[in-house]
Order: structure tokens, then C-alpha cells, then sequence
């Protein structure tokens, strides 16, 4: 035990100053041990840089090894690793407890760097022969390998050899980042007094990348309502009120939001005729989004009642800003207003509450009058 403490504090003061260092920029090729397949020197310390082109990787196999086996490959070994990442160390004839050789295995670099370093101490008794090894460029199946999310398309990705491209799905259109999906959204109007919006692709993921503005505008004297559904899921902080996604809204003066996460925001009285609703995301997450269903109530006017001989359609227990109330008399009478008359007669409940016009009187039709006042003359008479 005495003696292999004294050995390694040799092989340590007597180990190599400087590393040989070897650039090879092929796209496949061989490396070899020092004198291979004649025992290699001692005192070795000898590195092989390999680079390939982006979109690469680089495959390495073994077809011998054969090198001074030591208790975790103290003495002489061979290390492979891609820049900082340590990938293997091997050493010995064949696998033990403490030591690894390469066997059949393939190693592959994570990127299109490979660097393989071999070091021997101050001795080789035995005369080890040493390795060789084989190393090719291998193509990235981006589109296949997702451990990196930056090499992940938002929709379609395809493979190519050397490279990979994204593109989208009909609708939506490539970000600058060549790899996001994003909806051309701003400015959506709405002008019908009820309806329906959601985030683009509801209830699937909603896109990346987007600032998206709904509109809703209505005539001055209605009042929008807000409901959202149910289902609401826009990314979230635990700590930090909507930093990535959120939906923010604003209606006249007040601002309701921004509101995230999973707790739906339920109905909102808005109390205003314009309502403009923000839904923005940034380049992350696999959120549902959110649907709403907007209405609309208006001022309202109160209750009429029909004229003397006369009908108004249709009948309501209230009516409100926009509503028709259209009035008709009994046969034989017609509607009168003034010296003007009508056959139906129509008014409109109006912003401000009150009914455009007066309800006009049903009275009896000029021949009708005569027709009834002729068998009196004739009473009379007799």
C-alpha cells in the first residue's frame, strides 16, 4: 500500500507539463495511439480537438484498446468529452469495478465537438498497445431529439441533412426566431350585441409570441357584460402576479386583469358600450386559454300601454335602448297623431331612456262614422 502511495506521488511530479493538441476538421477519420499497434510511450499527453459542422454530431467507436489498467484510471487513460461535459474515461483490457473500457460502444457527442485525450504515465512495463478509434459526422434528427427547447417547432418541423426548419399551420405565421408560431390577432372588432371570442386555437394550446386585441363597440347606451368560461388556463407565477401570459381589459376608465393562471374570471359588468380586451403571451408554455361570451343590456324605457281599440307587438314586461314597439288598431279605427294618419305606427325605446314618440289614439274611420249616423237621420225623420 506504502509503495503505491510512493508511485502515484511519482507518477504525478514527473507527469507531462504541456499537451500536444491535435485540430481535425474531417467529417470522419481515425485516431490512433503513439506507435500503434507497437506499445505507446510513456509520458504522453495528447489531445484530439474534432470538429464537424453545425446540424452534426460525431459517433466514436473503438476497434482496439488496449491500456494500462490502475484503480480509477489513475495512471495512464483515455478521457472523451464534449467541451466541459465529461463523457467517458477508459483504461484497462476489460471492465472491472473500478475501470471501463470501450468494448462495442458507440459514444456520441451531444453537439458537432468531440475531444478525445489520452495521457500515460512515467511507465509501461508491460508494453500496452494502446487504441484506435473511428470517428464520423452523424446527422441530427432535430426534428426527433427534443431535449434541447430550442431546436423544438411550434408545429411542423422538418429534417433536412445538416439542419432542421419549422413552419406553421394555415393561419398562423413564422416569428423571427424561425421557430415559434404566431397569430396576426390585433385589432378583432366586434359590433354585434352579443357573441363569442376566444384565444386563437381554443381549447388547444394558444399561440406563442402574440399581443392580441379584441374590440367590442357598441351604440352608446348599451352596457357589455363579460363571462368567461370555465375552462381558463393562461400561464402563471407562483410568486409574481402574471409575468409571461395574461389577459387584461379595459372599458372607459376602469381596467379589469390582467388575470392568469386557472381560476376563471367569472362575469364582469363593464358598465361601458366599448369594451377592448388584451390576451398577450411570450415564448413559452403549453397553456388551453380561455373562451367568453359578451351581451349587452341597454337603458330602459318604461312600460306602454295599447290605446283605446288598439294592439302594440310585441308585448314585454320591459323594454330597453334599441327595442321596436309597433302599434295597430281594430278594424274600423285608425291610428291618428295630429292630423296625420296611420295604418300601424311604429317607436323606439332610445338611450336616454325615453320612448321616441308619443303613443298615438285609434279612432274610428270616417265612413264608419256616417255609415252609423244614417239610420238615426232616418229615426228622426219618421
Amino acid at each position: 500500500m506504502e509503495l503505491t502511495r510512493v508511485i502515484v506521488i511519482l507518477a504525478q511530479c514527473v507527469w507531462p507539463l504541456w499537451t500536444q493538441v491535435i485540430h481535425l476538421t474531417d467529417i470522419y477519420g481515425t485516431i490512433k495511439s503513439p506507435n500503434f499497434p507497437e506499445s505507446y510511450p510513456k509520458e504522453i499527453d495528447l489531445q484530439w480537438n474534432i470538429t464537424v459542422p453545425d446540424g452534426y454530431q460525431i459517433r466514436l467507436y473503438f476497434m482496439h484498446f488496449d491500456i494500462e489498467p490502475s484503480y480509477l484510471c489513475e495512471y495512464d487513460y483515455l478521457k472523451v468529452y464534449s467541451d466541459s461535459e465529461e463523457l467517458a474515461v477508459f483504461c484497462g483490457k476489460e471492465n472491472t469495478d473500478t475501470e471501463r473500457v470501450p468494448a462495442d460502444n458507440v459514444i456520441t457527442s451531444p453537439r458537432n465537438v468531440l475531444s478525445v485525450a489520452f495521457r500515460s504515465d512515467f511507465s509501461n512495463e508491460e508494453r500496452y498497445s494502446g487504441f484506435e478509434a473511428h470517428f464520423s459526422a452523424a446527422d441530427v434528427d432535430e426534428c426527433r431529439d427534443r431535449n434541447d427547447e430550442d431546436l423544438v417547432c411550434d408545429h411542423f418541423c422538418h429534417n433536412y441533412i445538416g439542419g432542421f426548419y419549422c413552419s406553421c399551420r394555415y393561419g398562423f405565421l413564422l416569428h423571427s426566431d424561425n421557430r415559434t408560431c404566431k397569430v396576426e390577432c390585433n385589432e378583432s372588432m366586434y359590433t354585434e350585441r352579443s357573441g363569442e371570442i376566444t384565444s386563437a386555437d381554443f381549447p388547444e394550446t394558444y399561440p406563442k409570441t402574440s399581443d392580441c386585441t379584441y374590440r367590442i363597440e357598441l351604440e352608446e347606451g348599451f352596457q357589455i357584460t363579460l363571462e368567461f368560461d370555465d375552462t381558463f388556463d393562461i400561464e402563471d407565477h407562483p410568486e409574481v402576479t402574471c409575468p409571461y401570459d395574461f389577459i387584461k381589459i379595459h372599458a372607459g376608465d376602469k381596467v379589469f386583469g390582467p388575470f392568469c393562471g386557472e381560476q376563471s374570471p367569472g362575469k364582469i359588468q363593464t358598465g361601458s358600450n366599448i369594451v377592448n380586451i388584451l390576451f398577450h403571451s411570450d415564448s413559452t408554455g403549453e397553456n388551453l386559454g380561455w373562451k367568453l361570451t359578451y351581451t349587452s343590456t341597454g337603458s330602459e324605457c318604461s312600460p306602454l300601454a295599447a290605446p283605446l281599440n288598439g294592439h302594440l307587438e310585441p308585448l314585454q314586461s320591459n323594454y330597453i335602448f334599441k327595442d321596436h314597439i309597433t302599434l295597430t288598431c281594430d278594424p274600423g279605427y285608425s291610428l291618428r297623431q295630429g292630423d296625420k294618419e296611420f295604418e300601424h305606427y311604429q317607436i323606439e325605446c332610445q338611450r336616454d331612456g325615453k320612448w321616441s314618440s308619443d303613443v298615438p289614439l285609434c279612432k274610428k274611420n270616417e265612413s264608419q262614422r256616417r255609415h252609423c249616423s244614417l239610420p238615426r237621420i232616418l229615426t228622426n225623420q219618421s
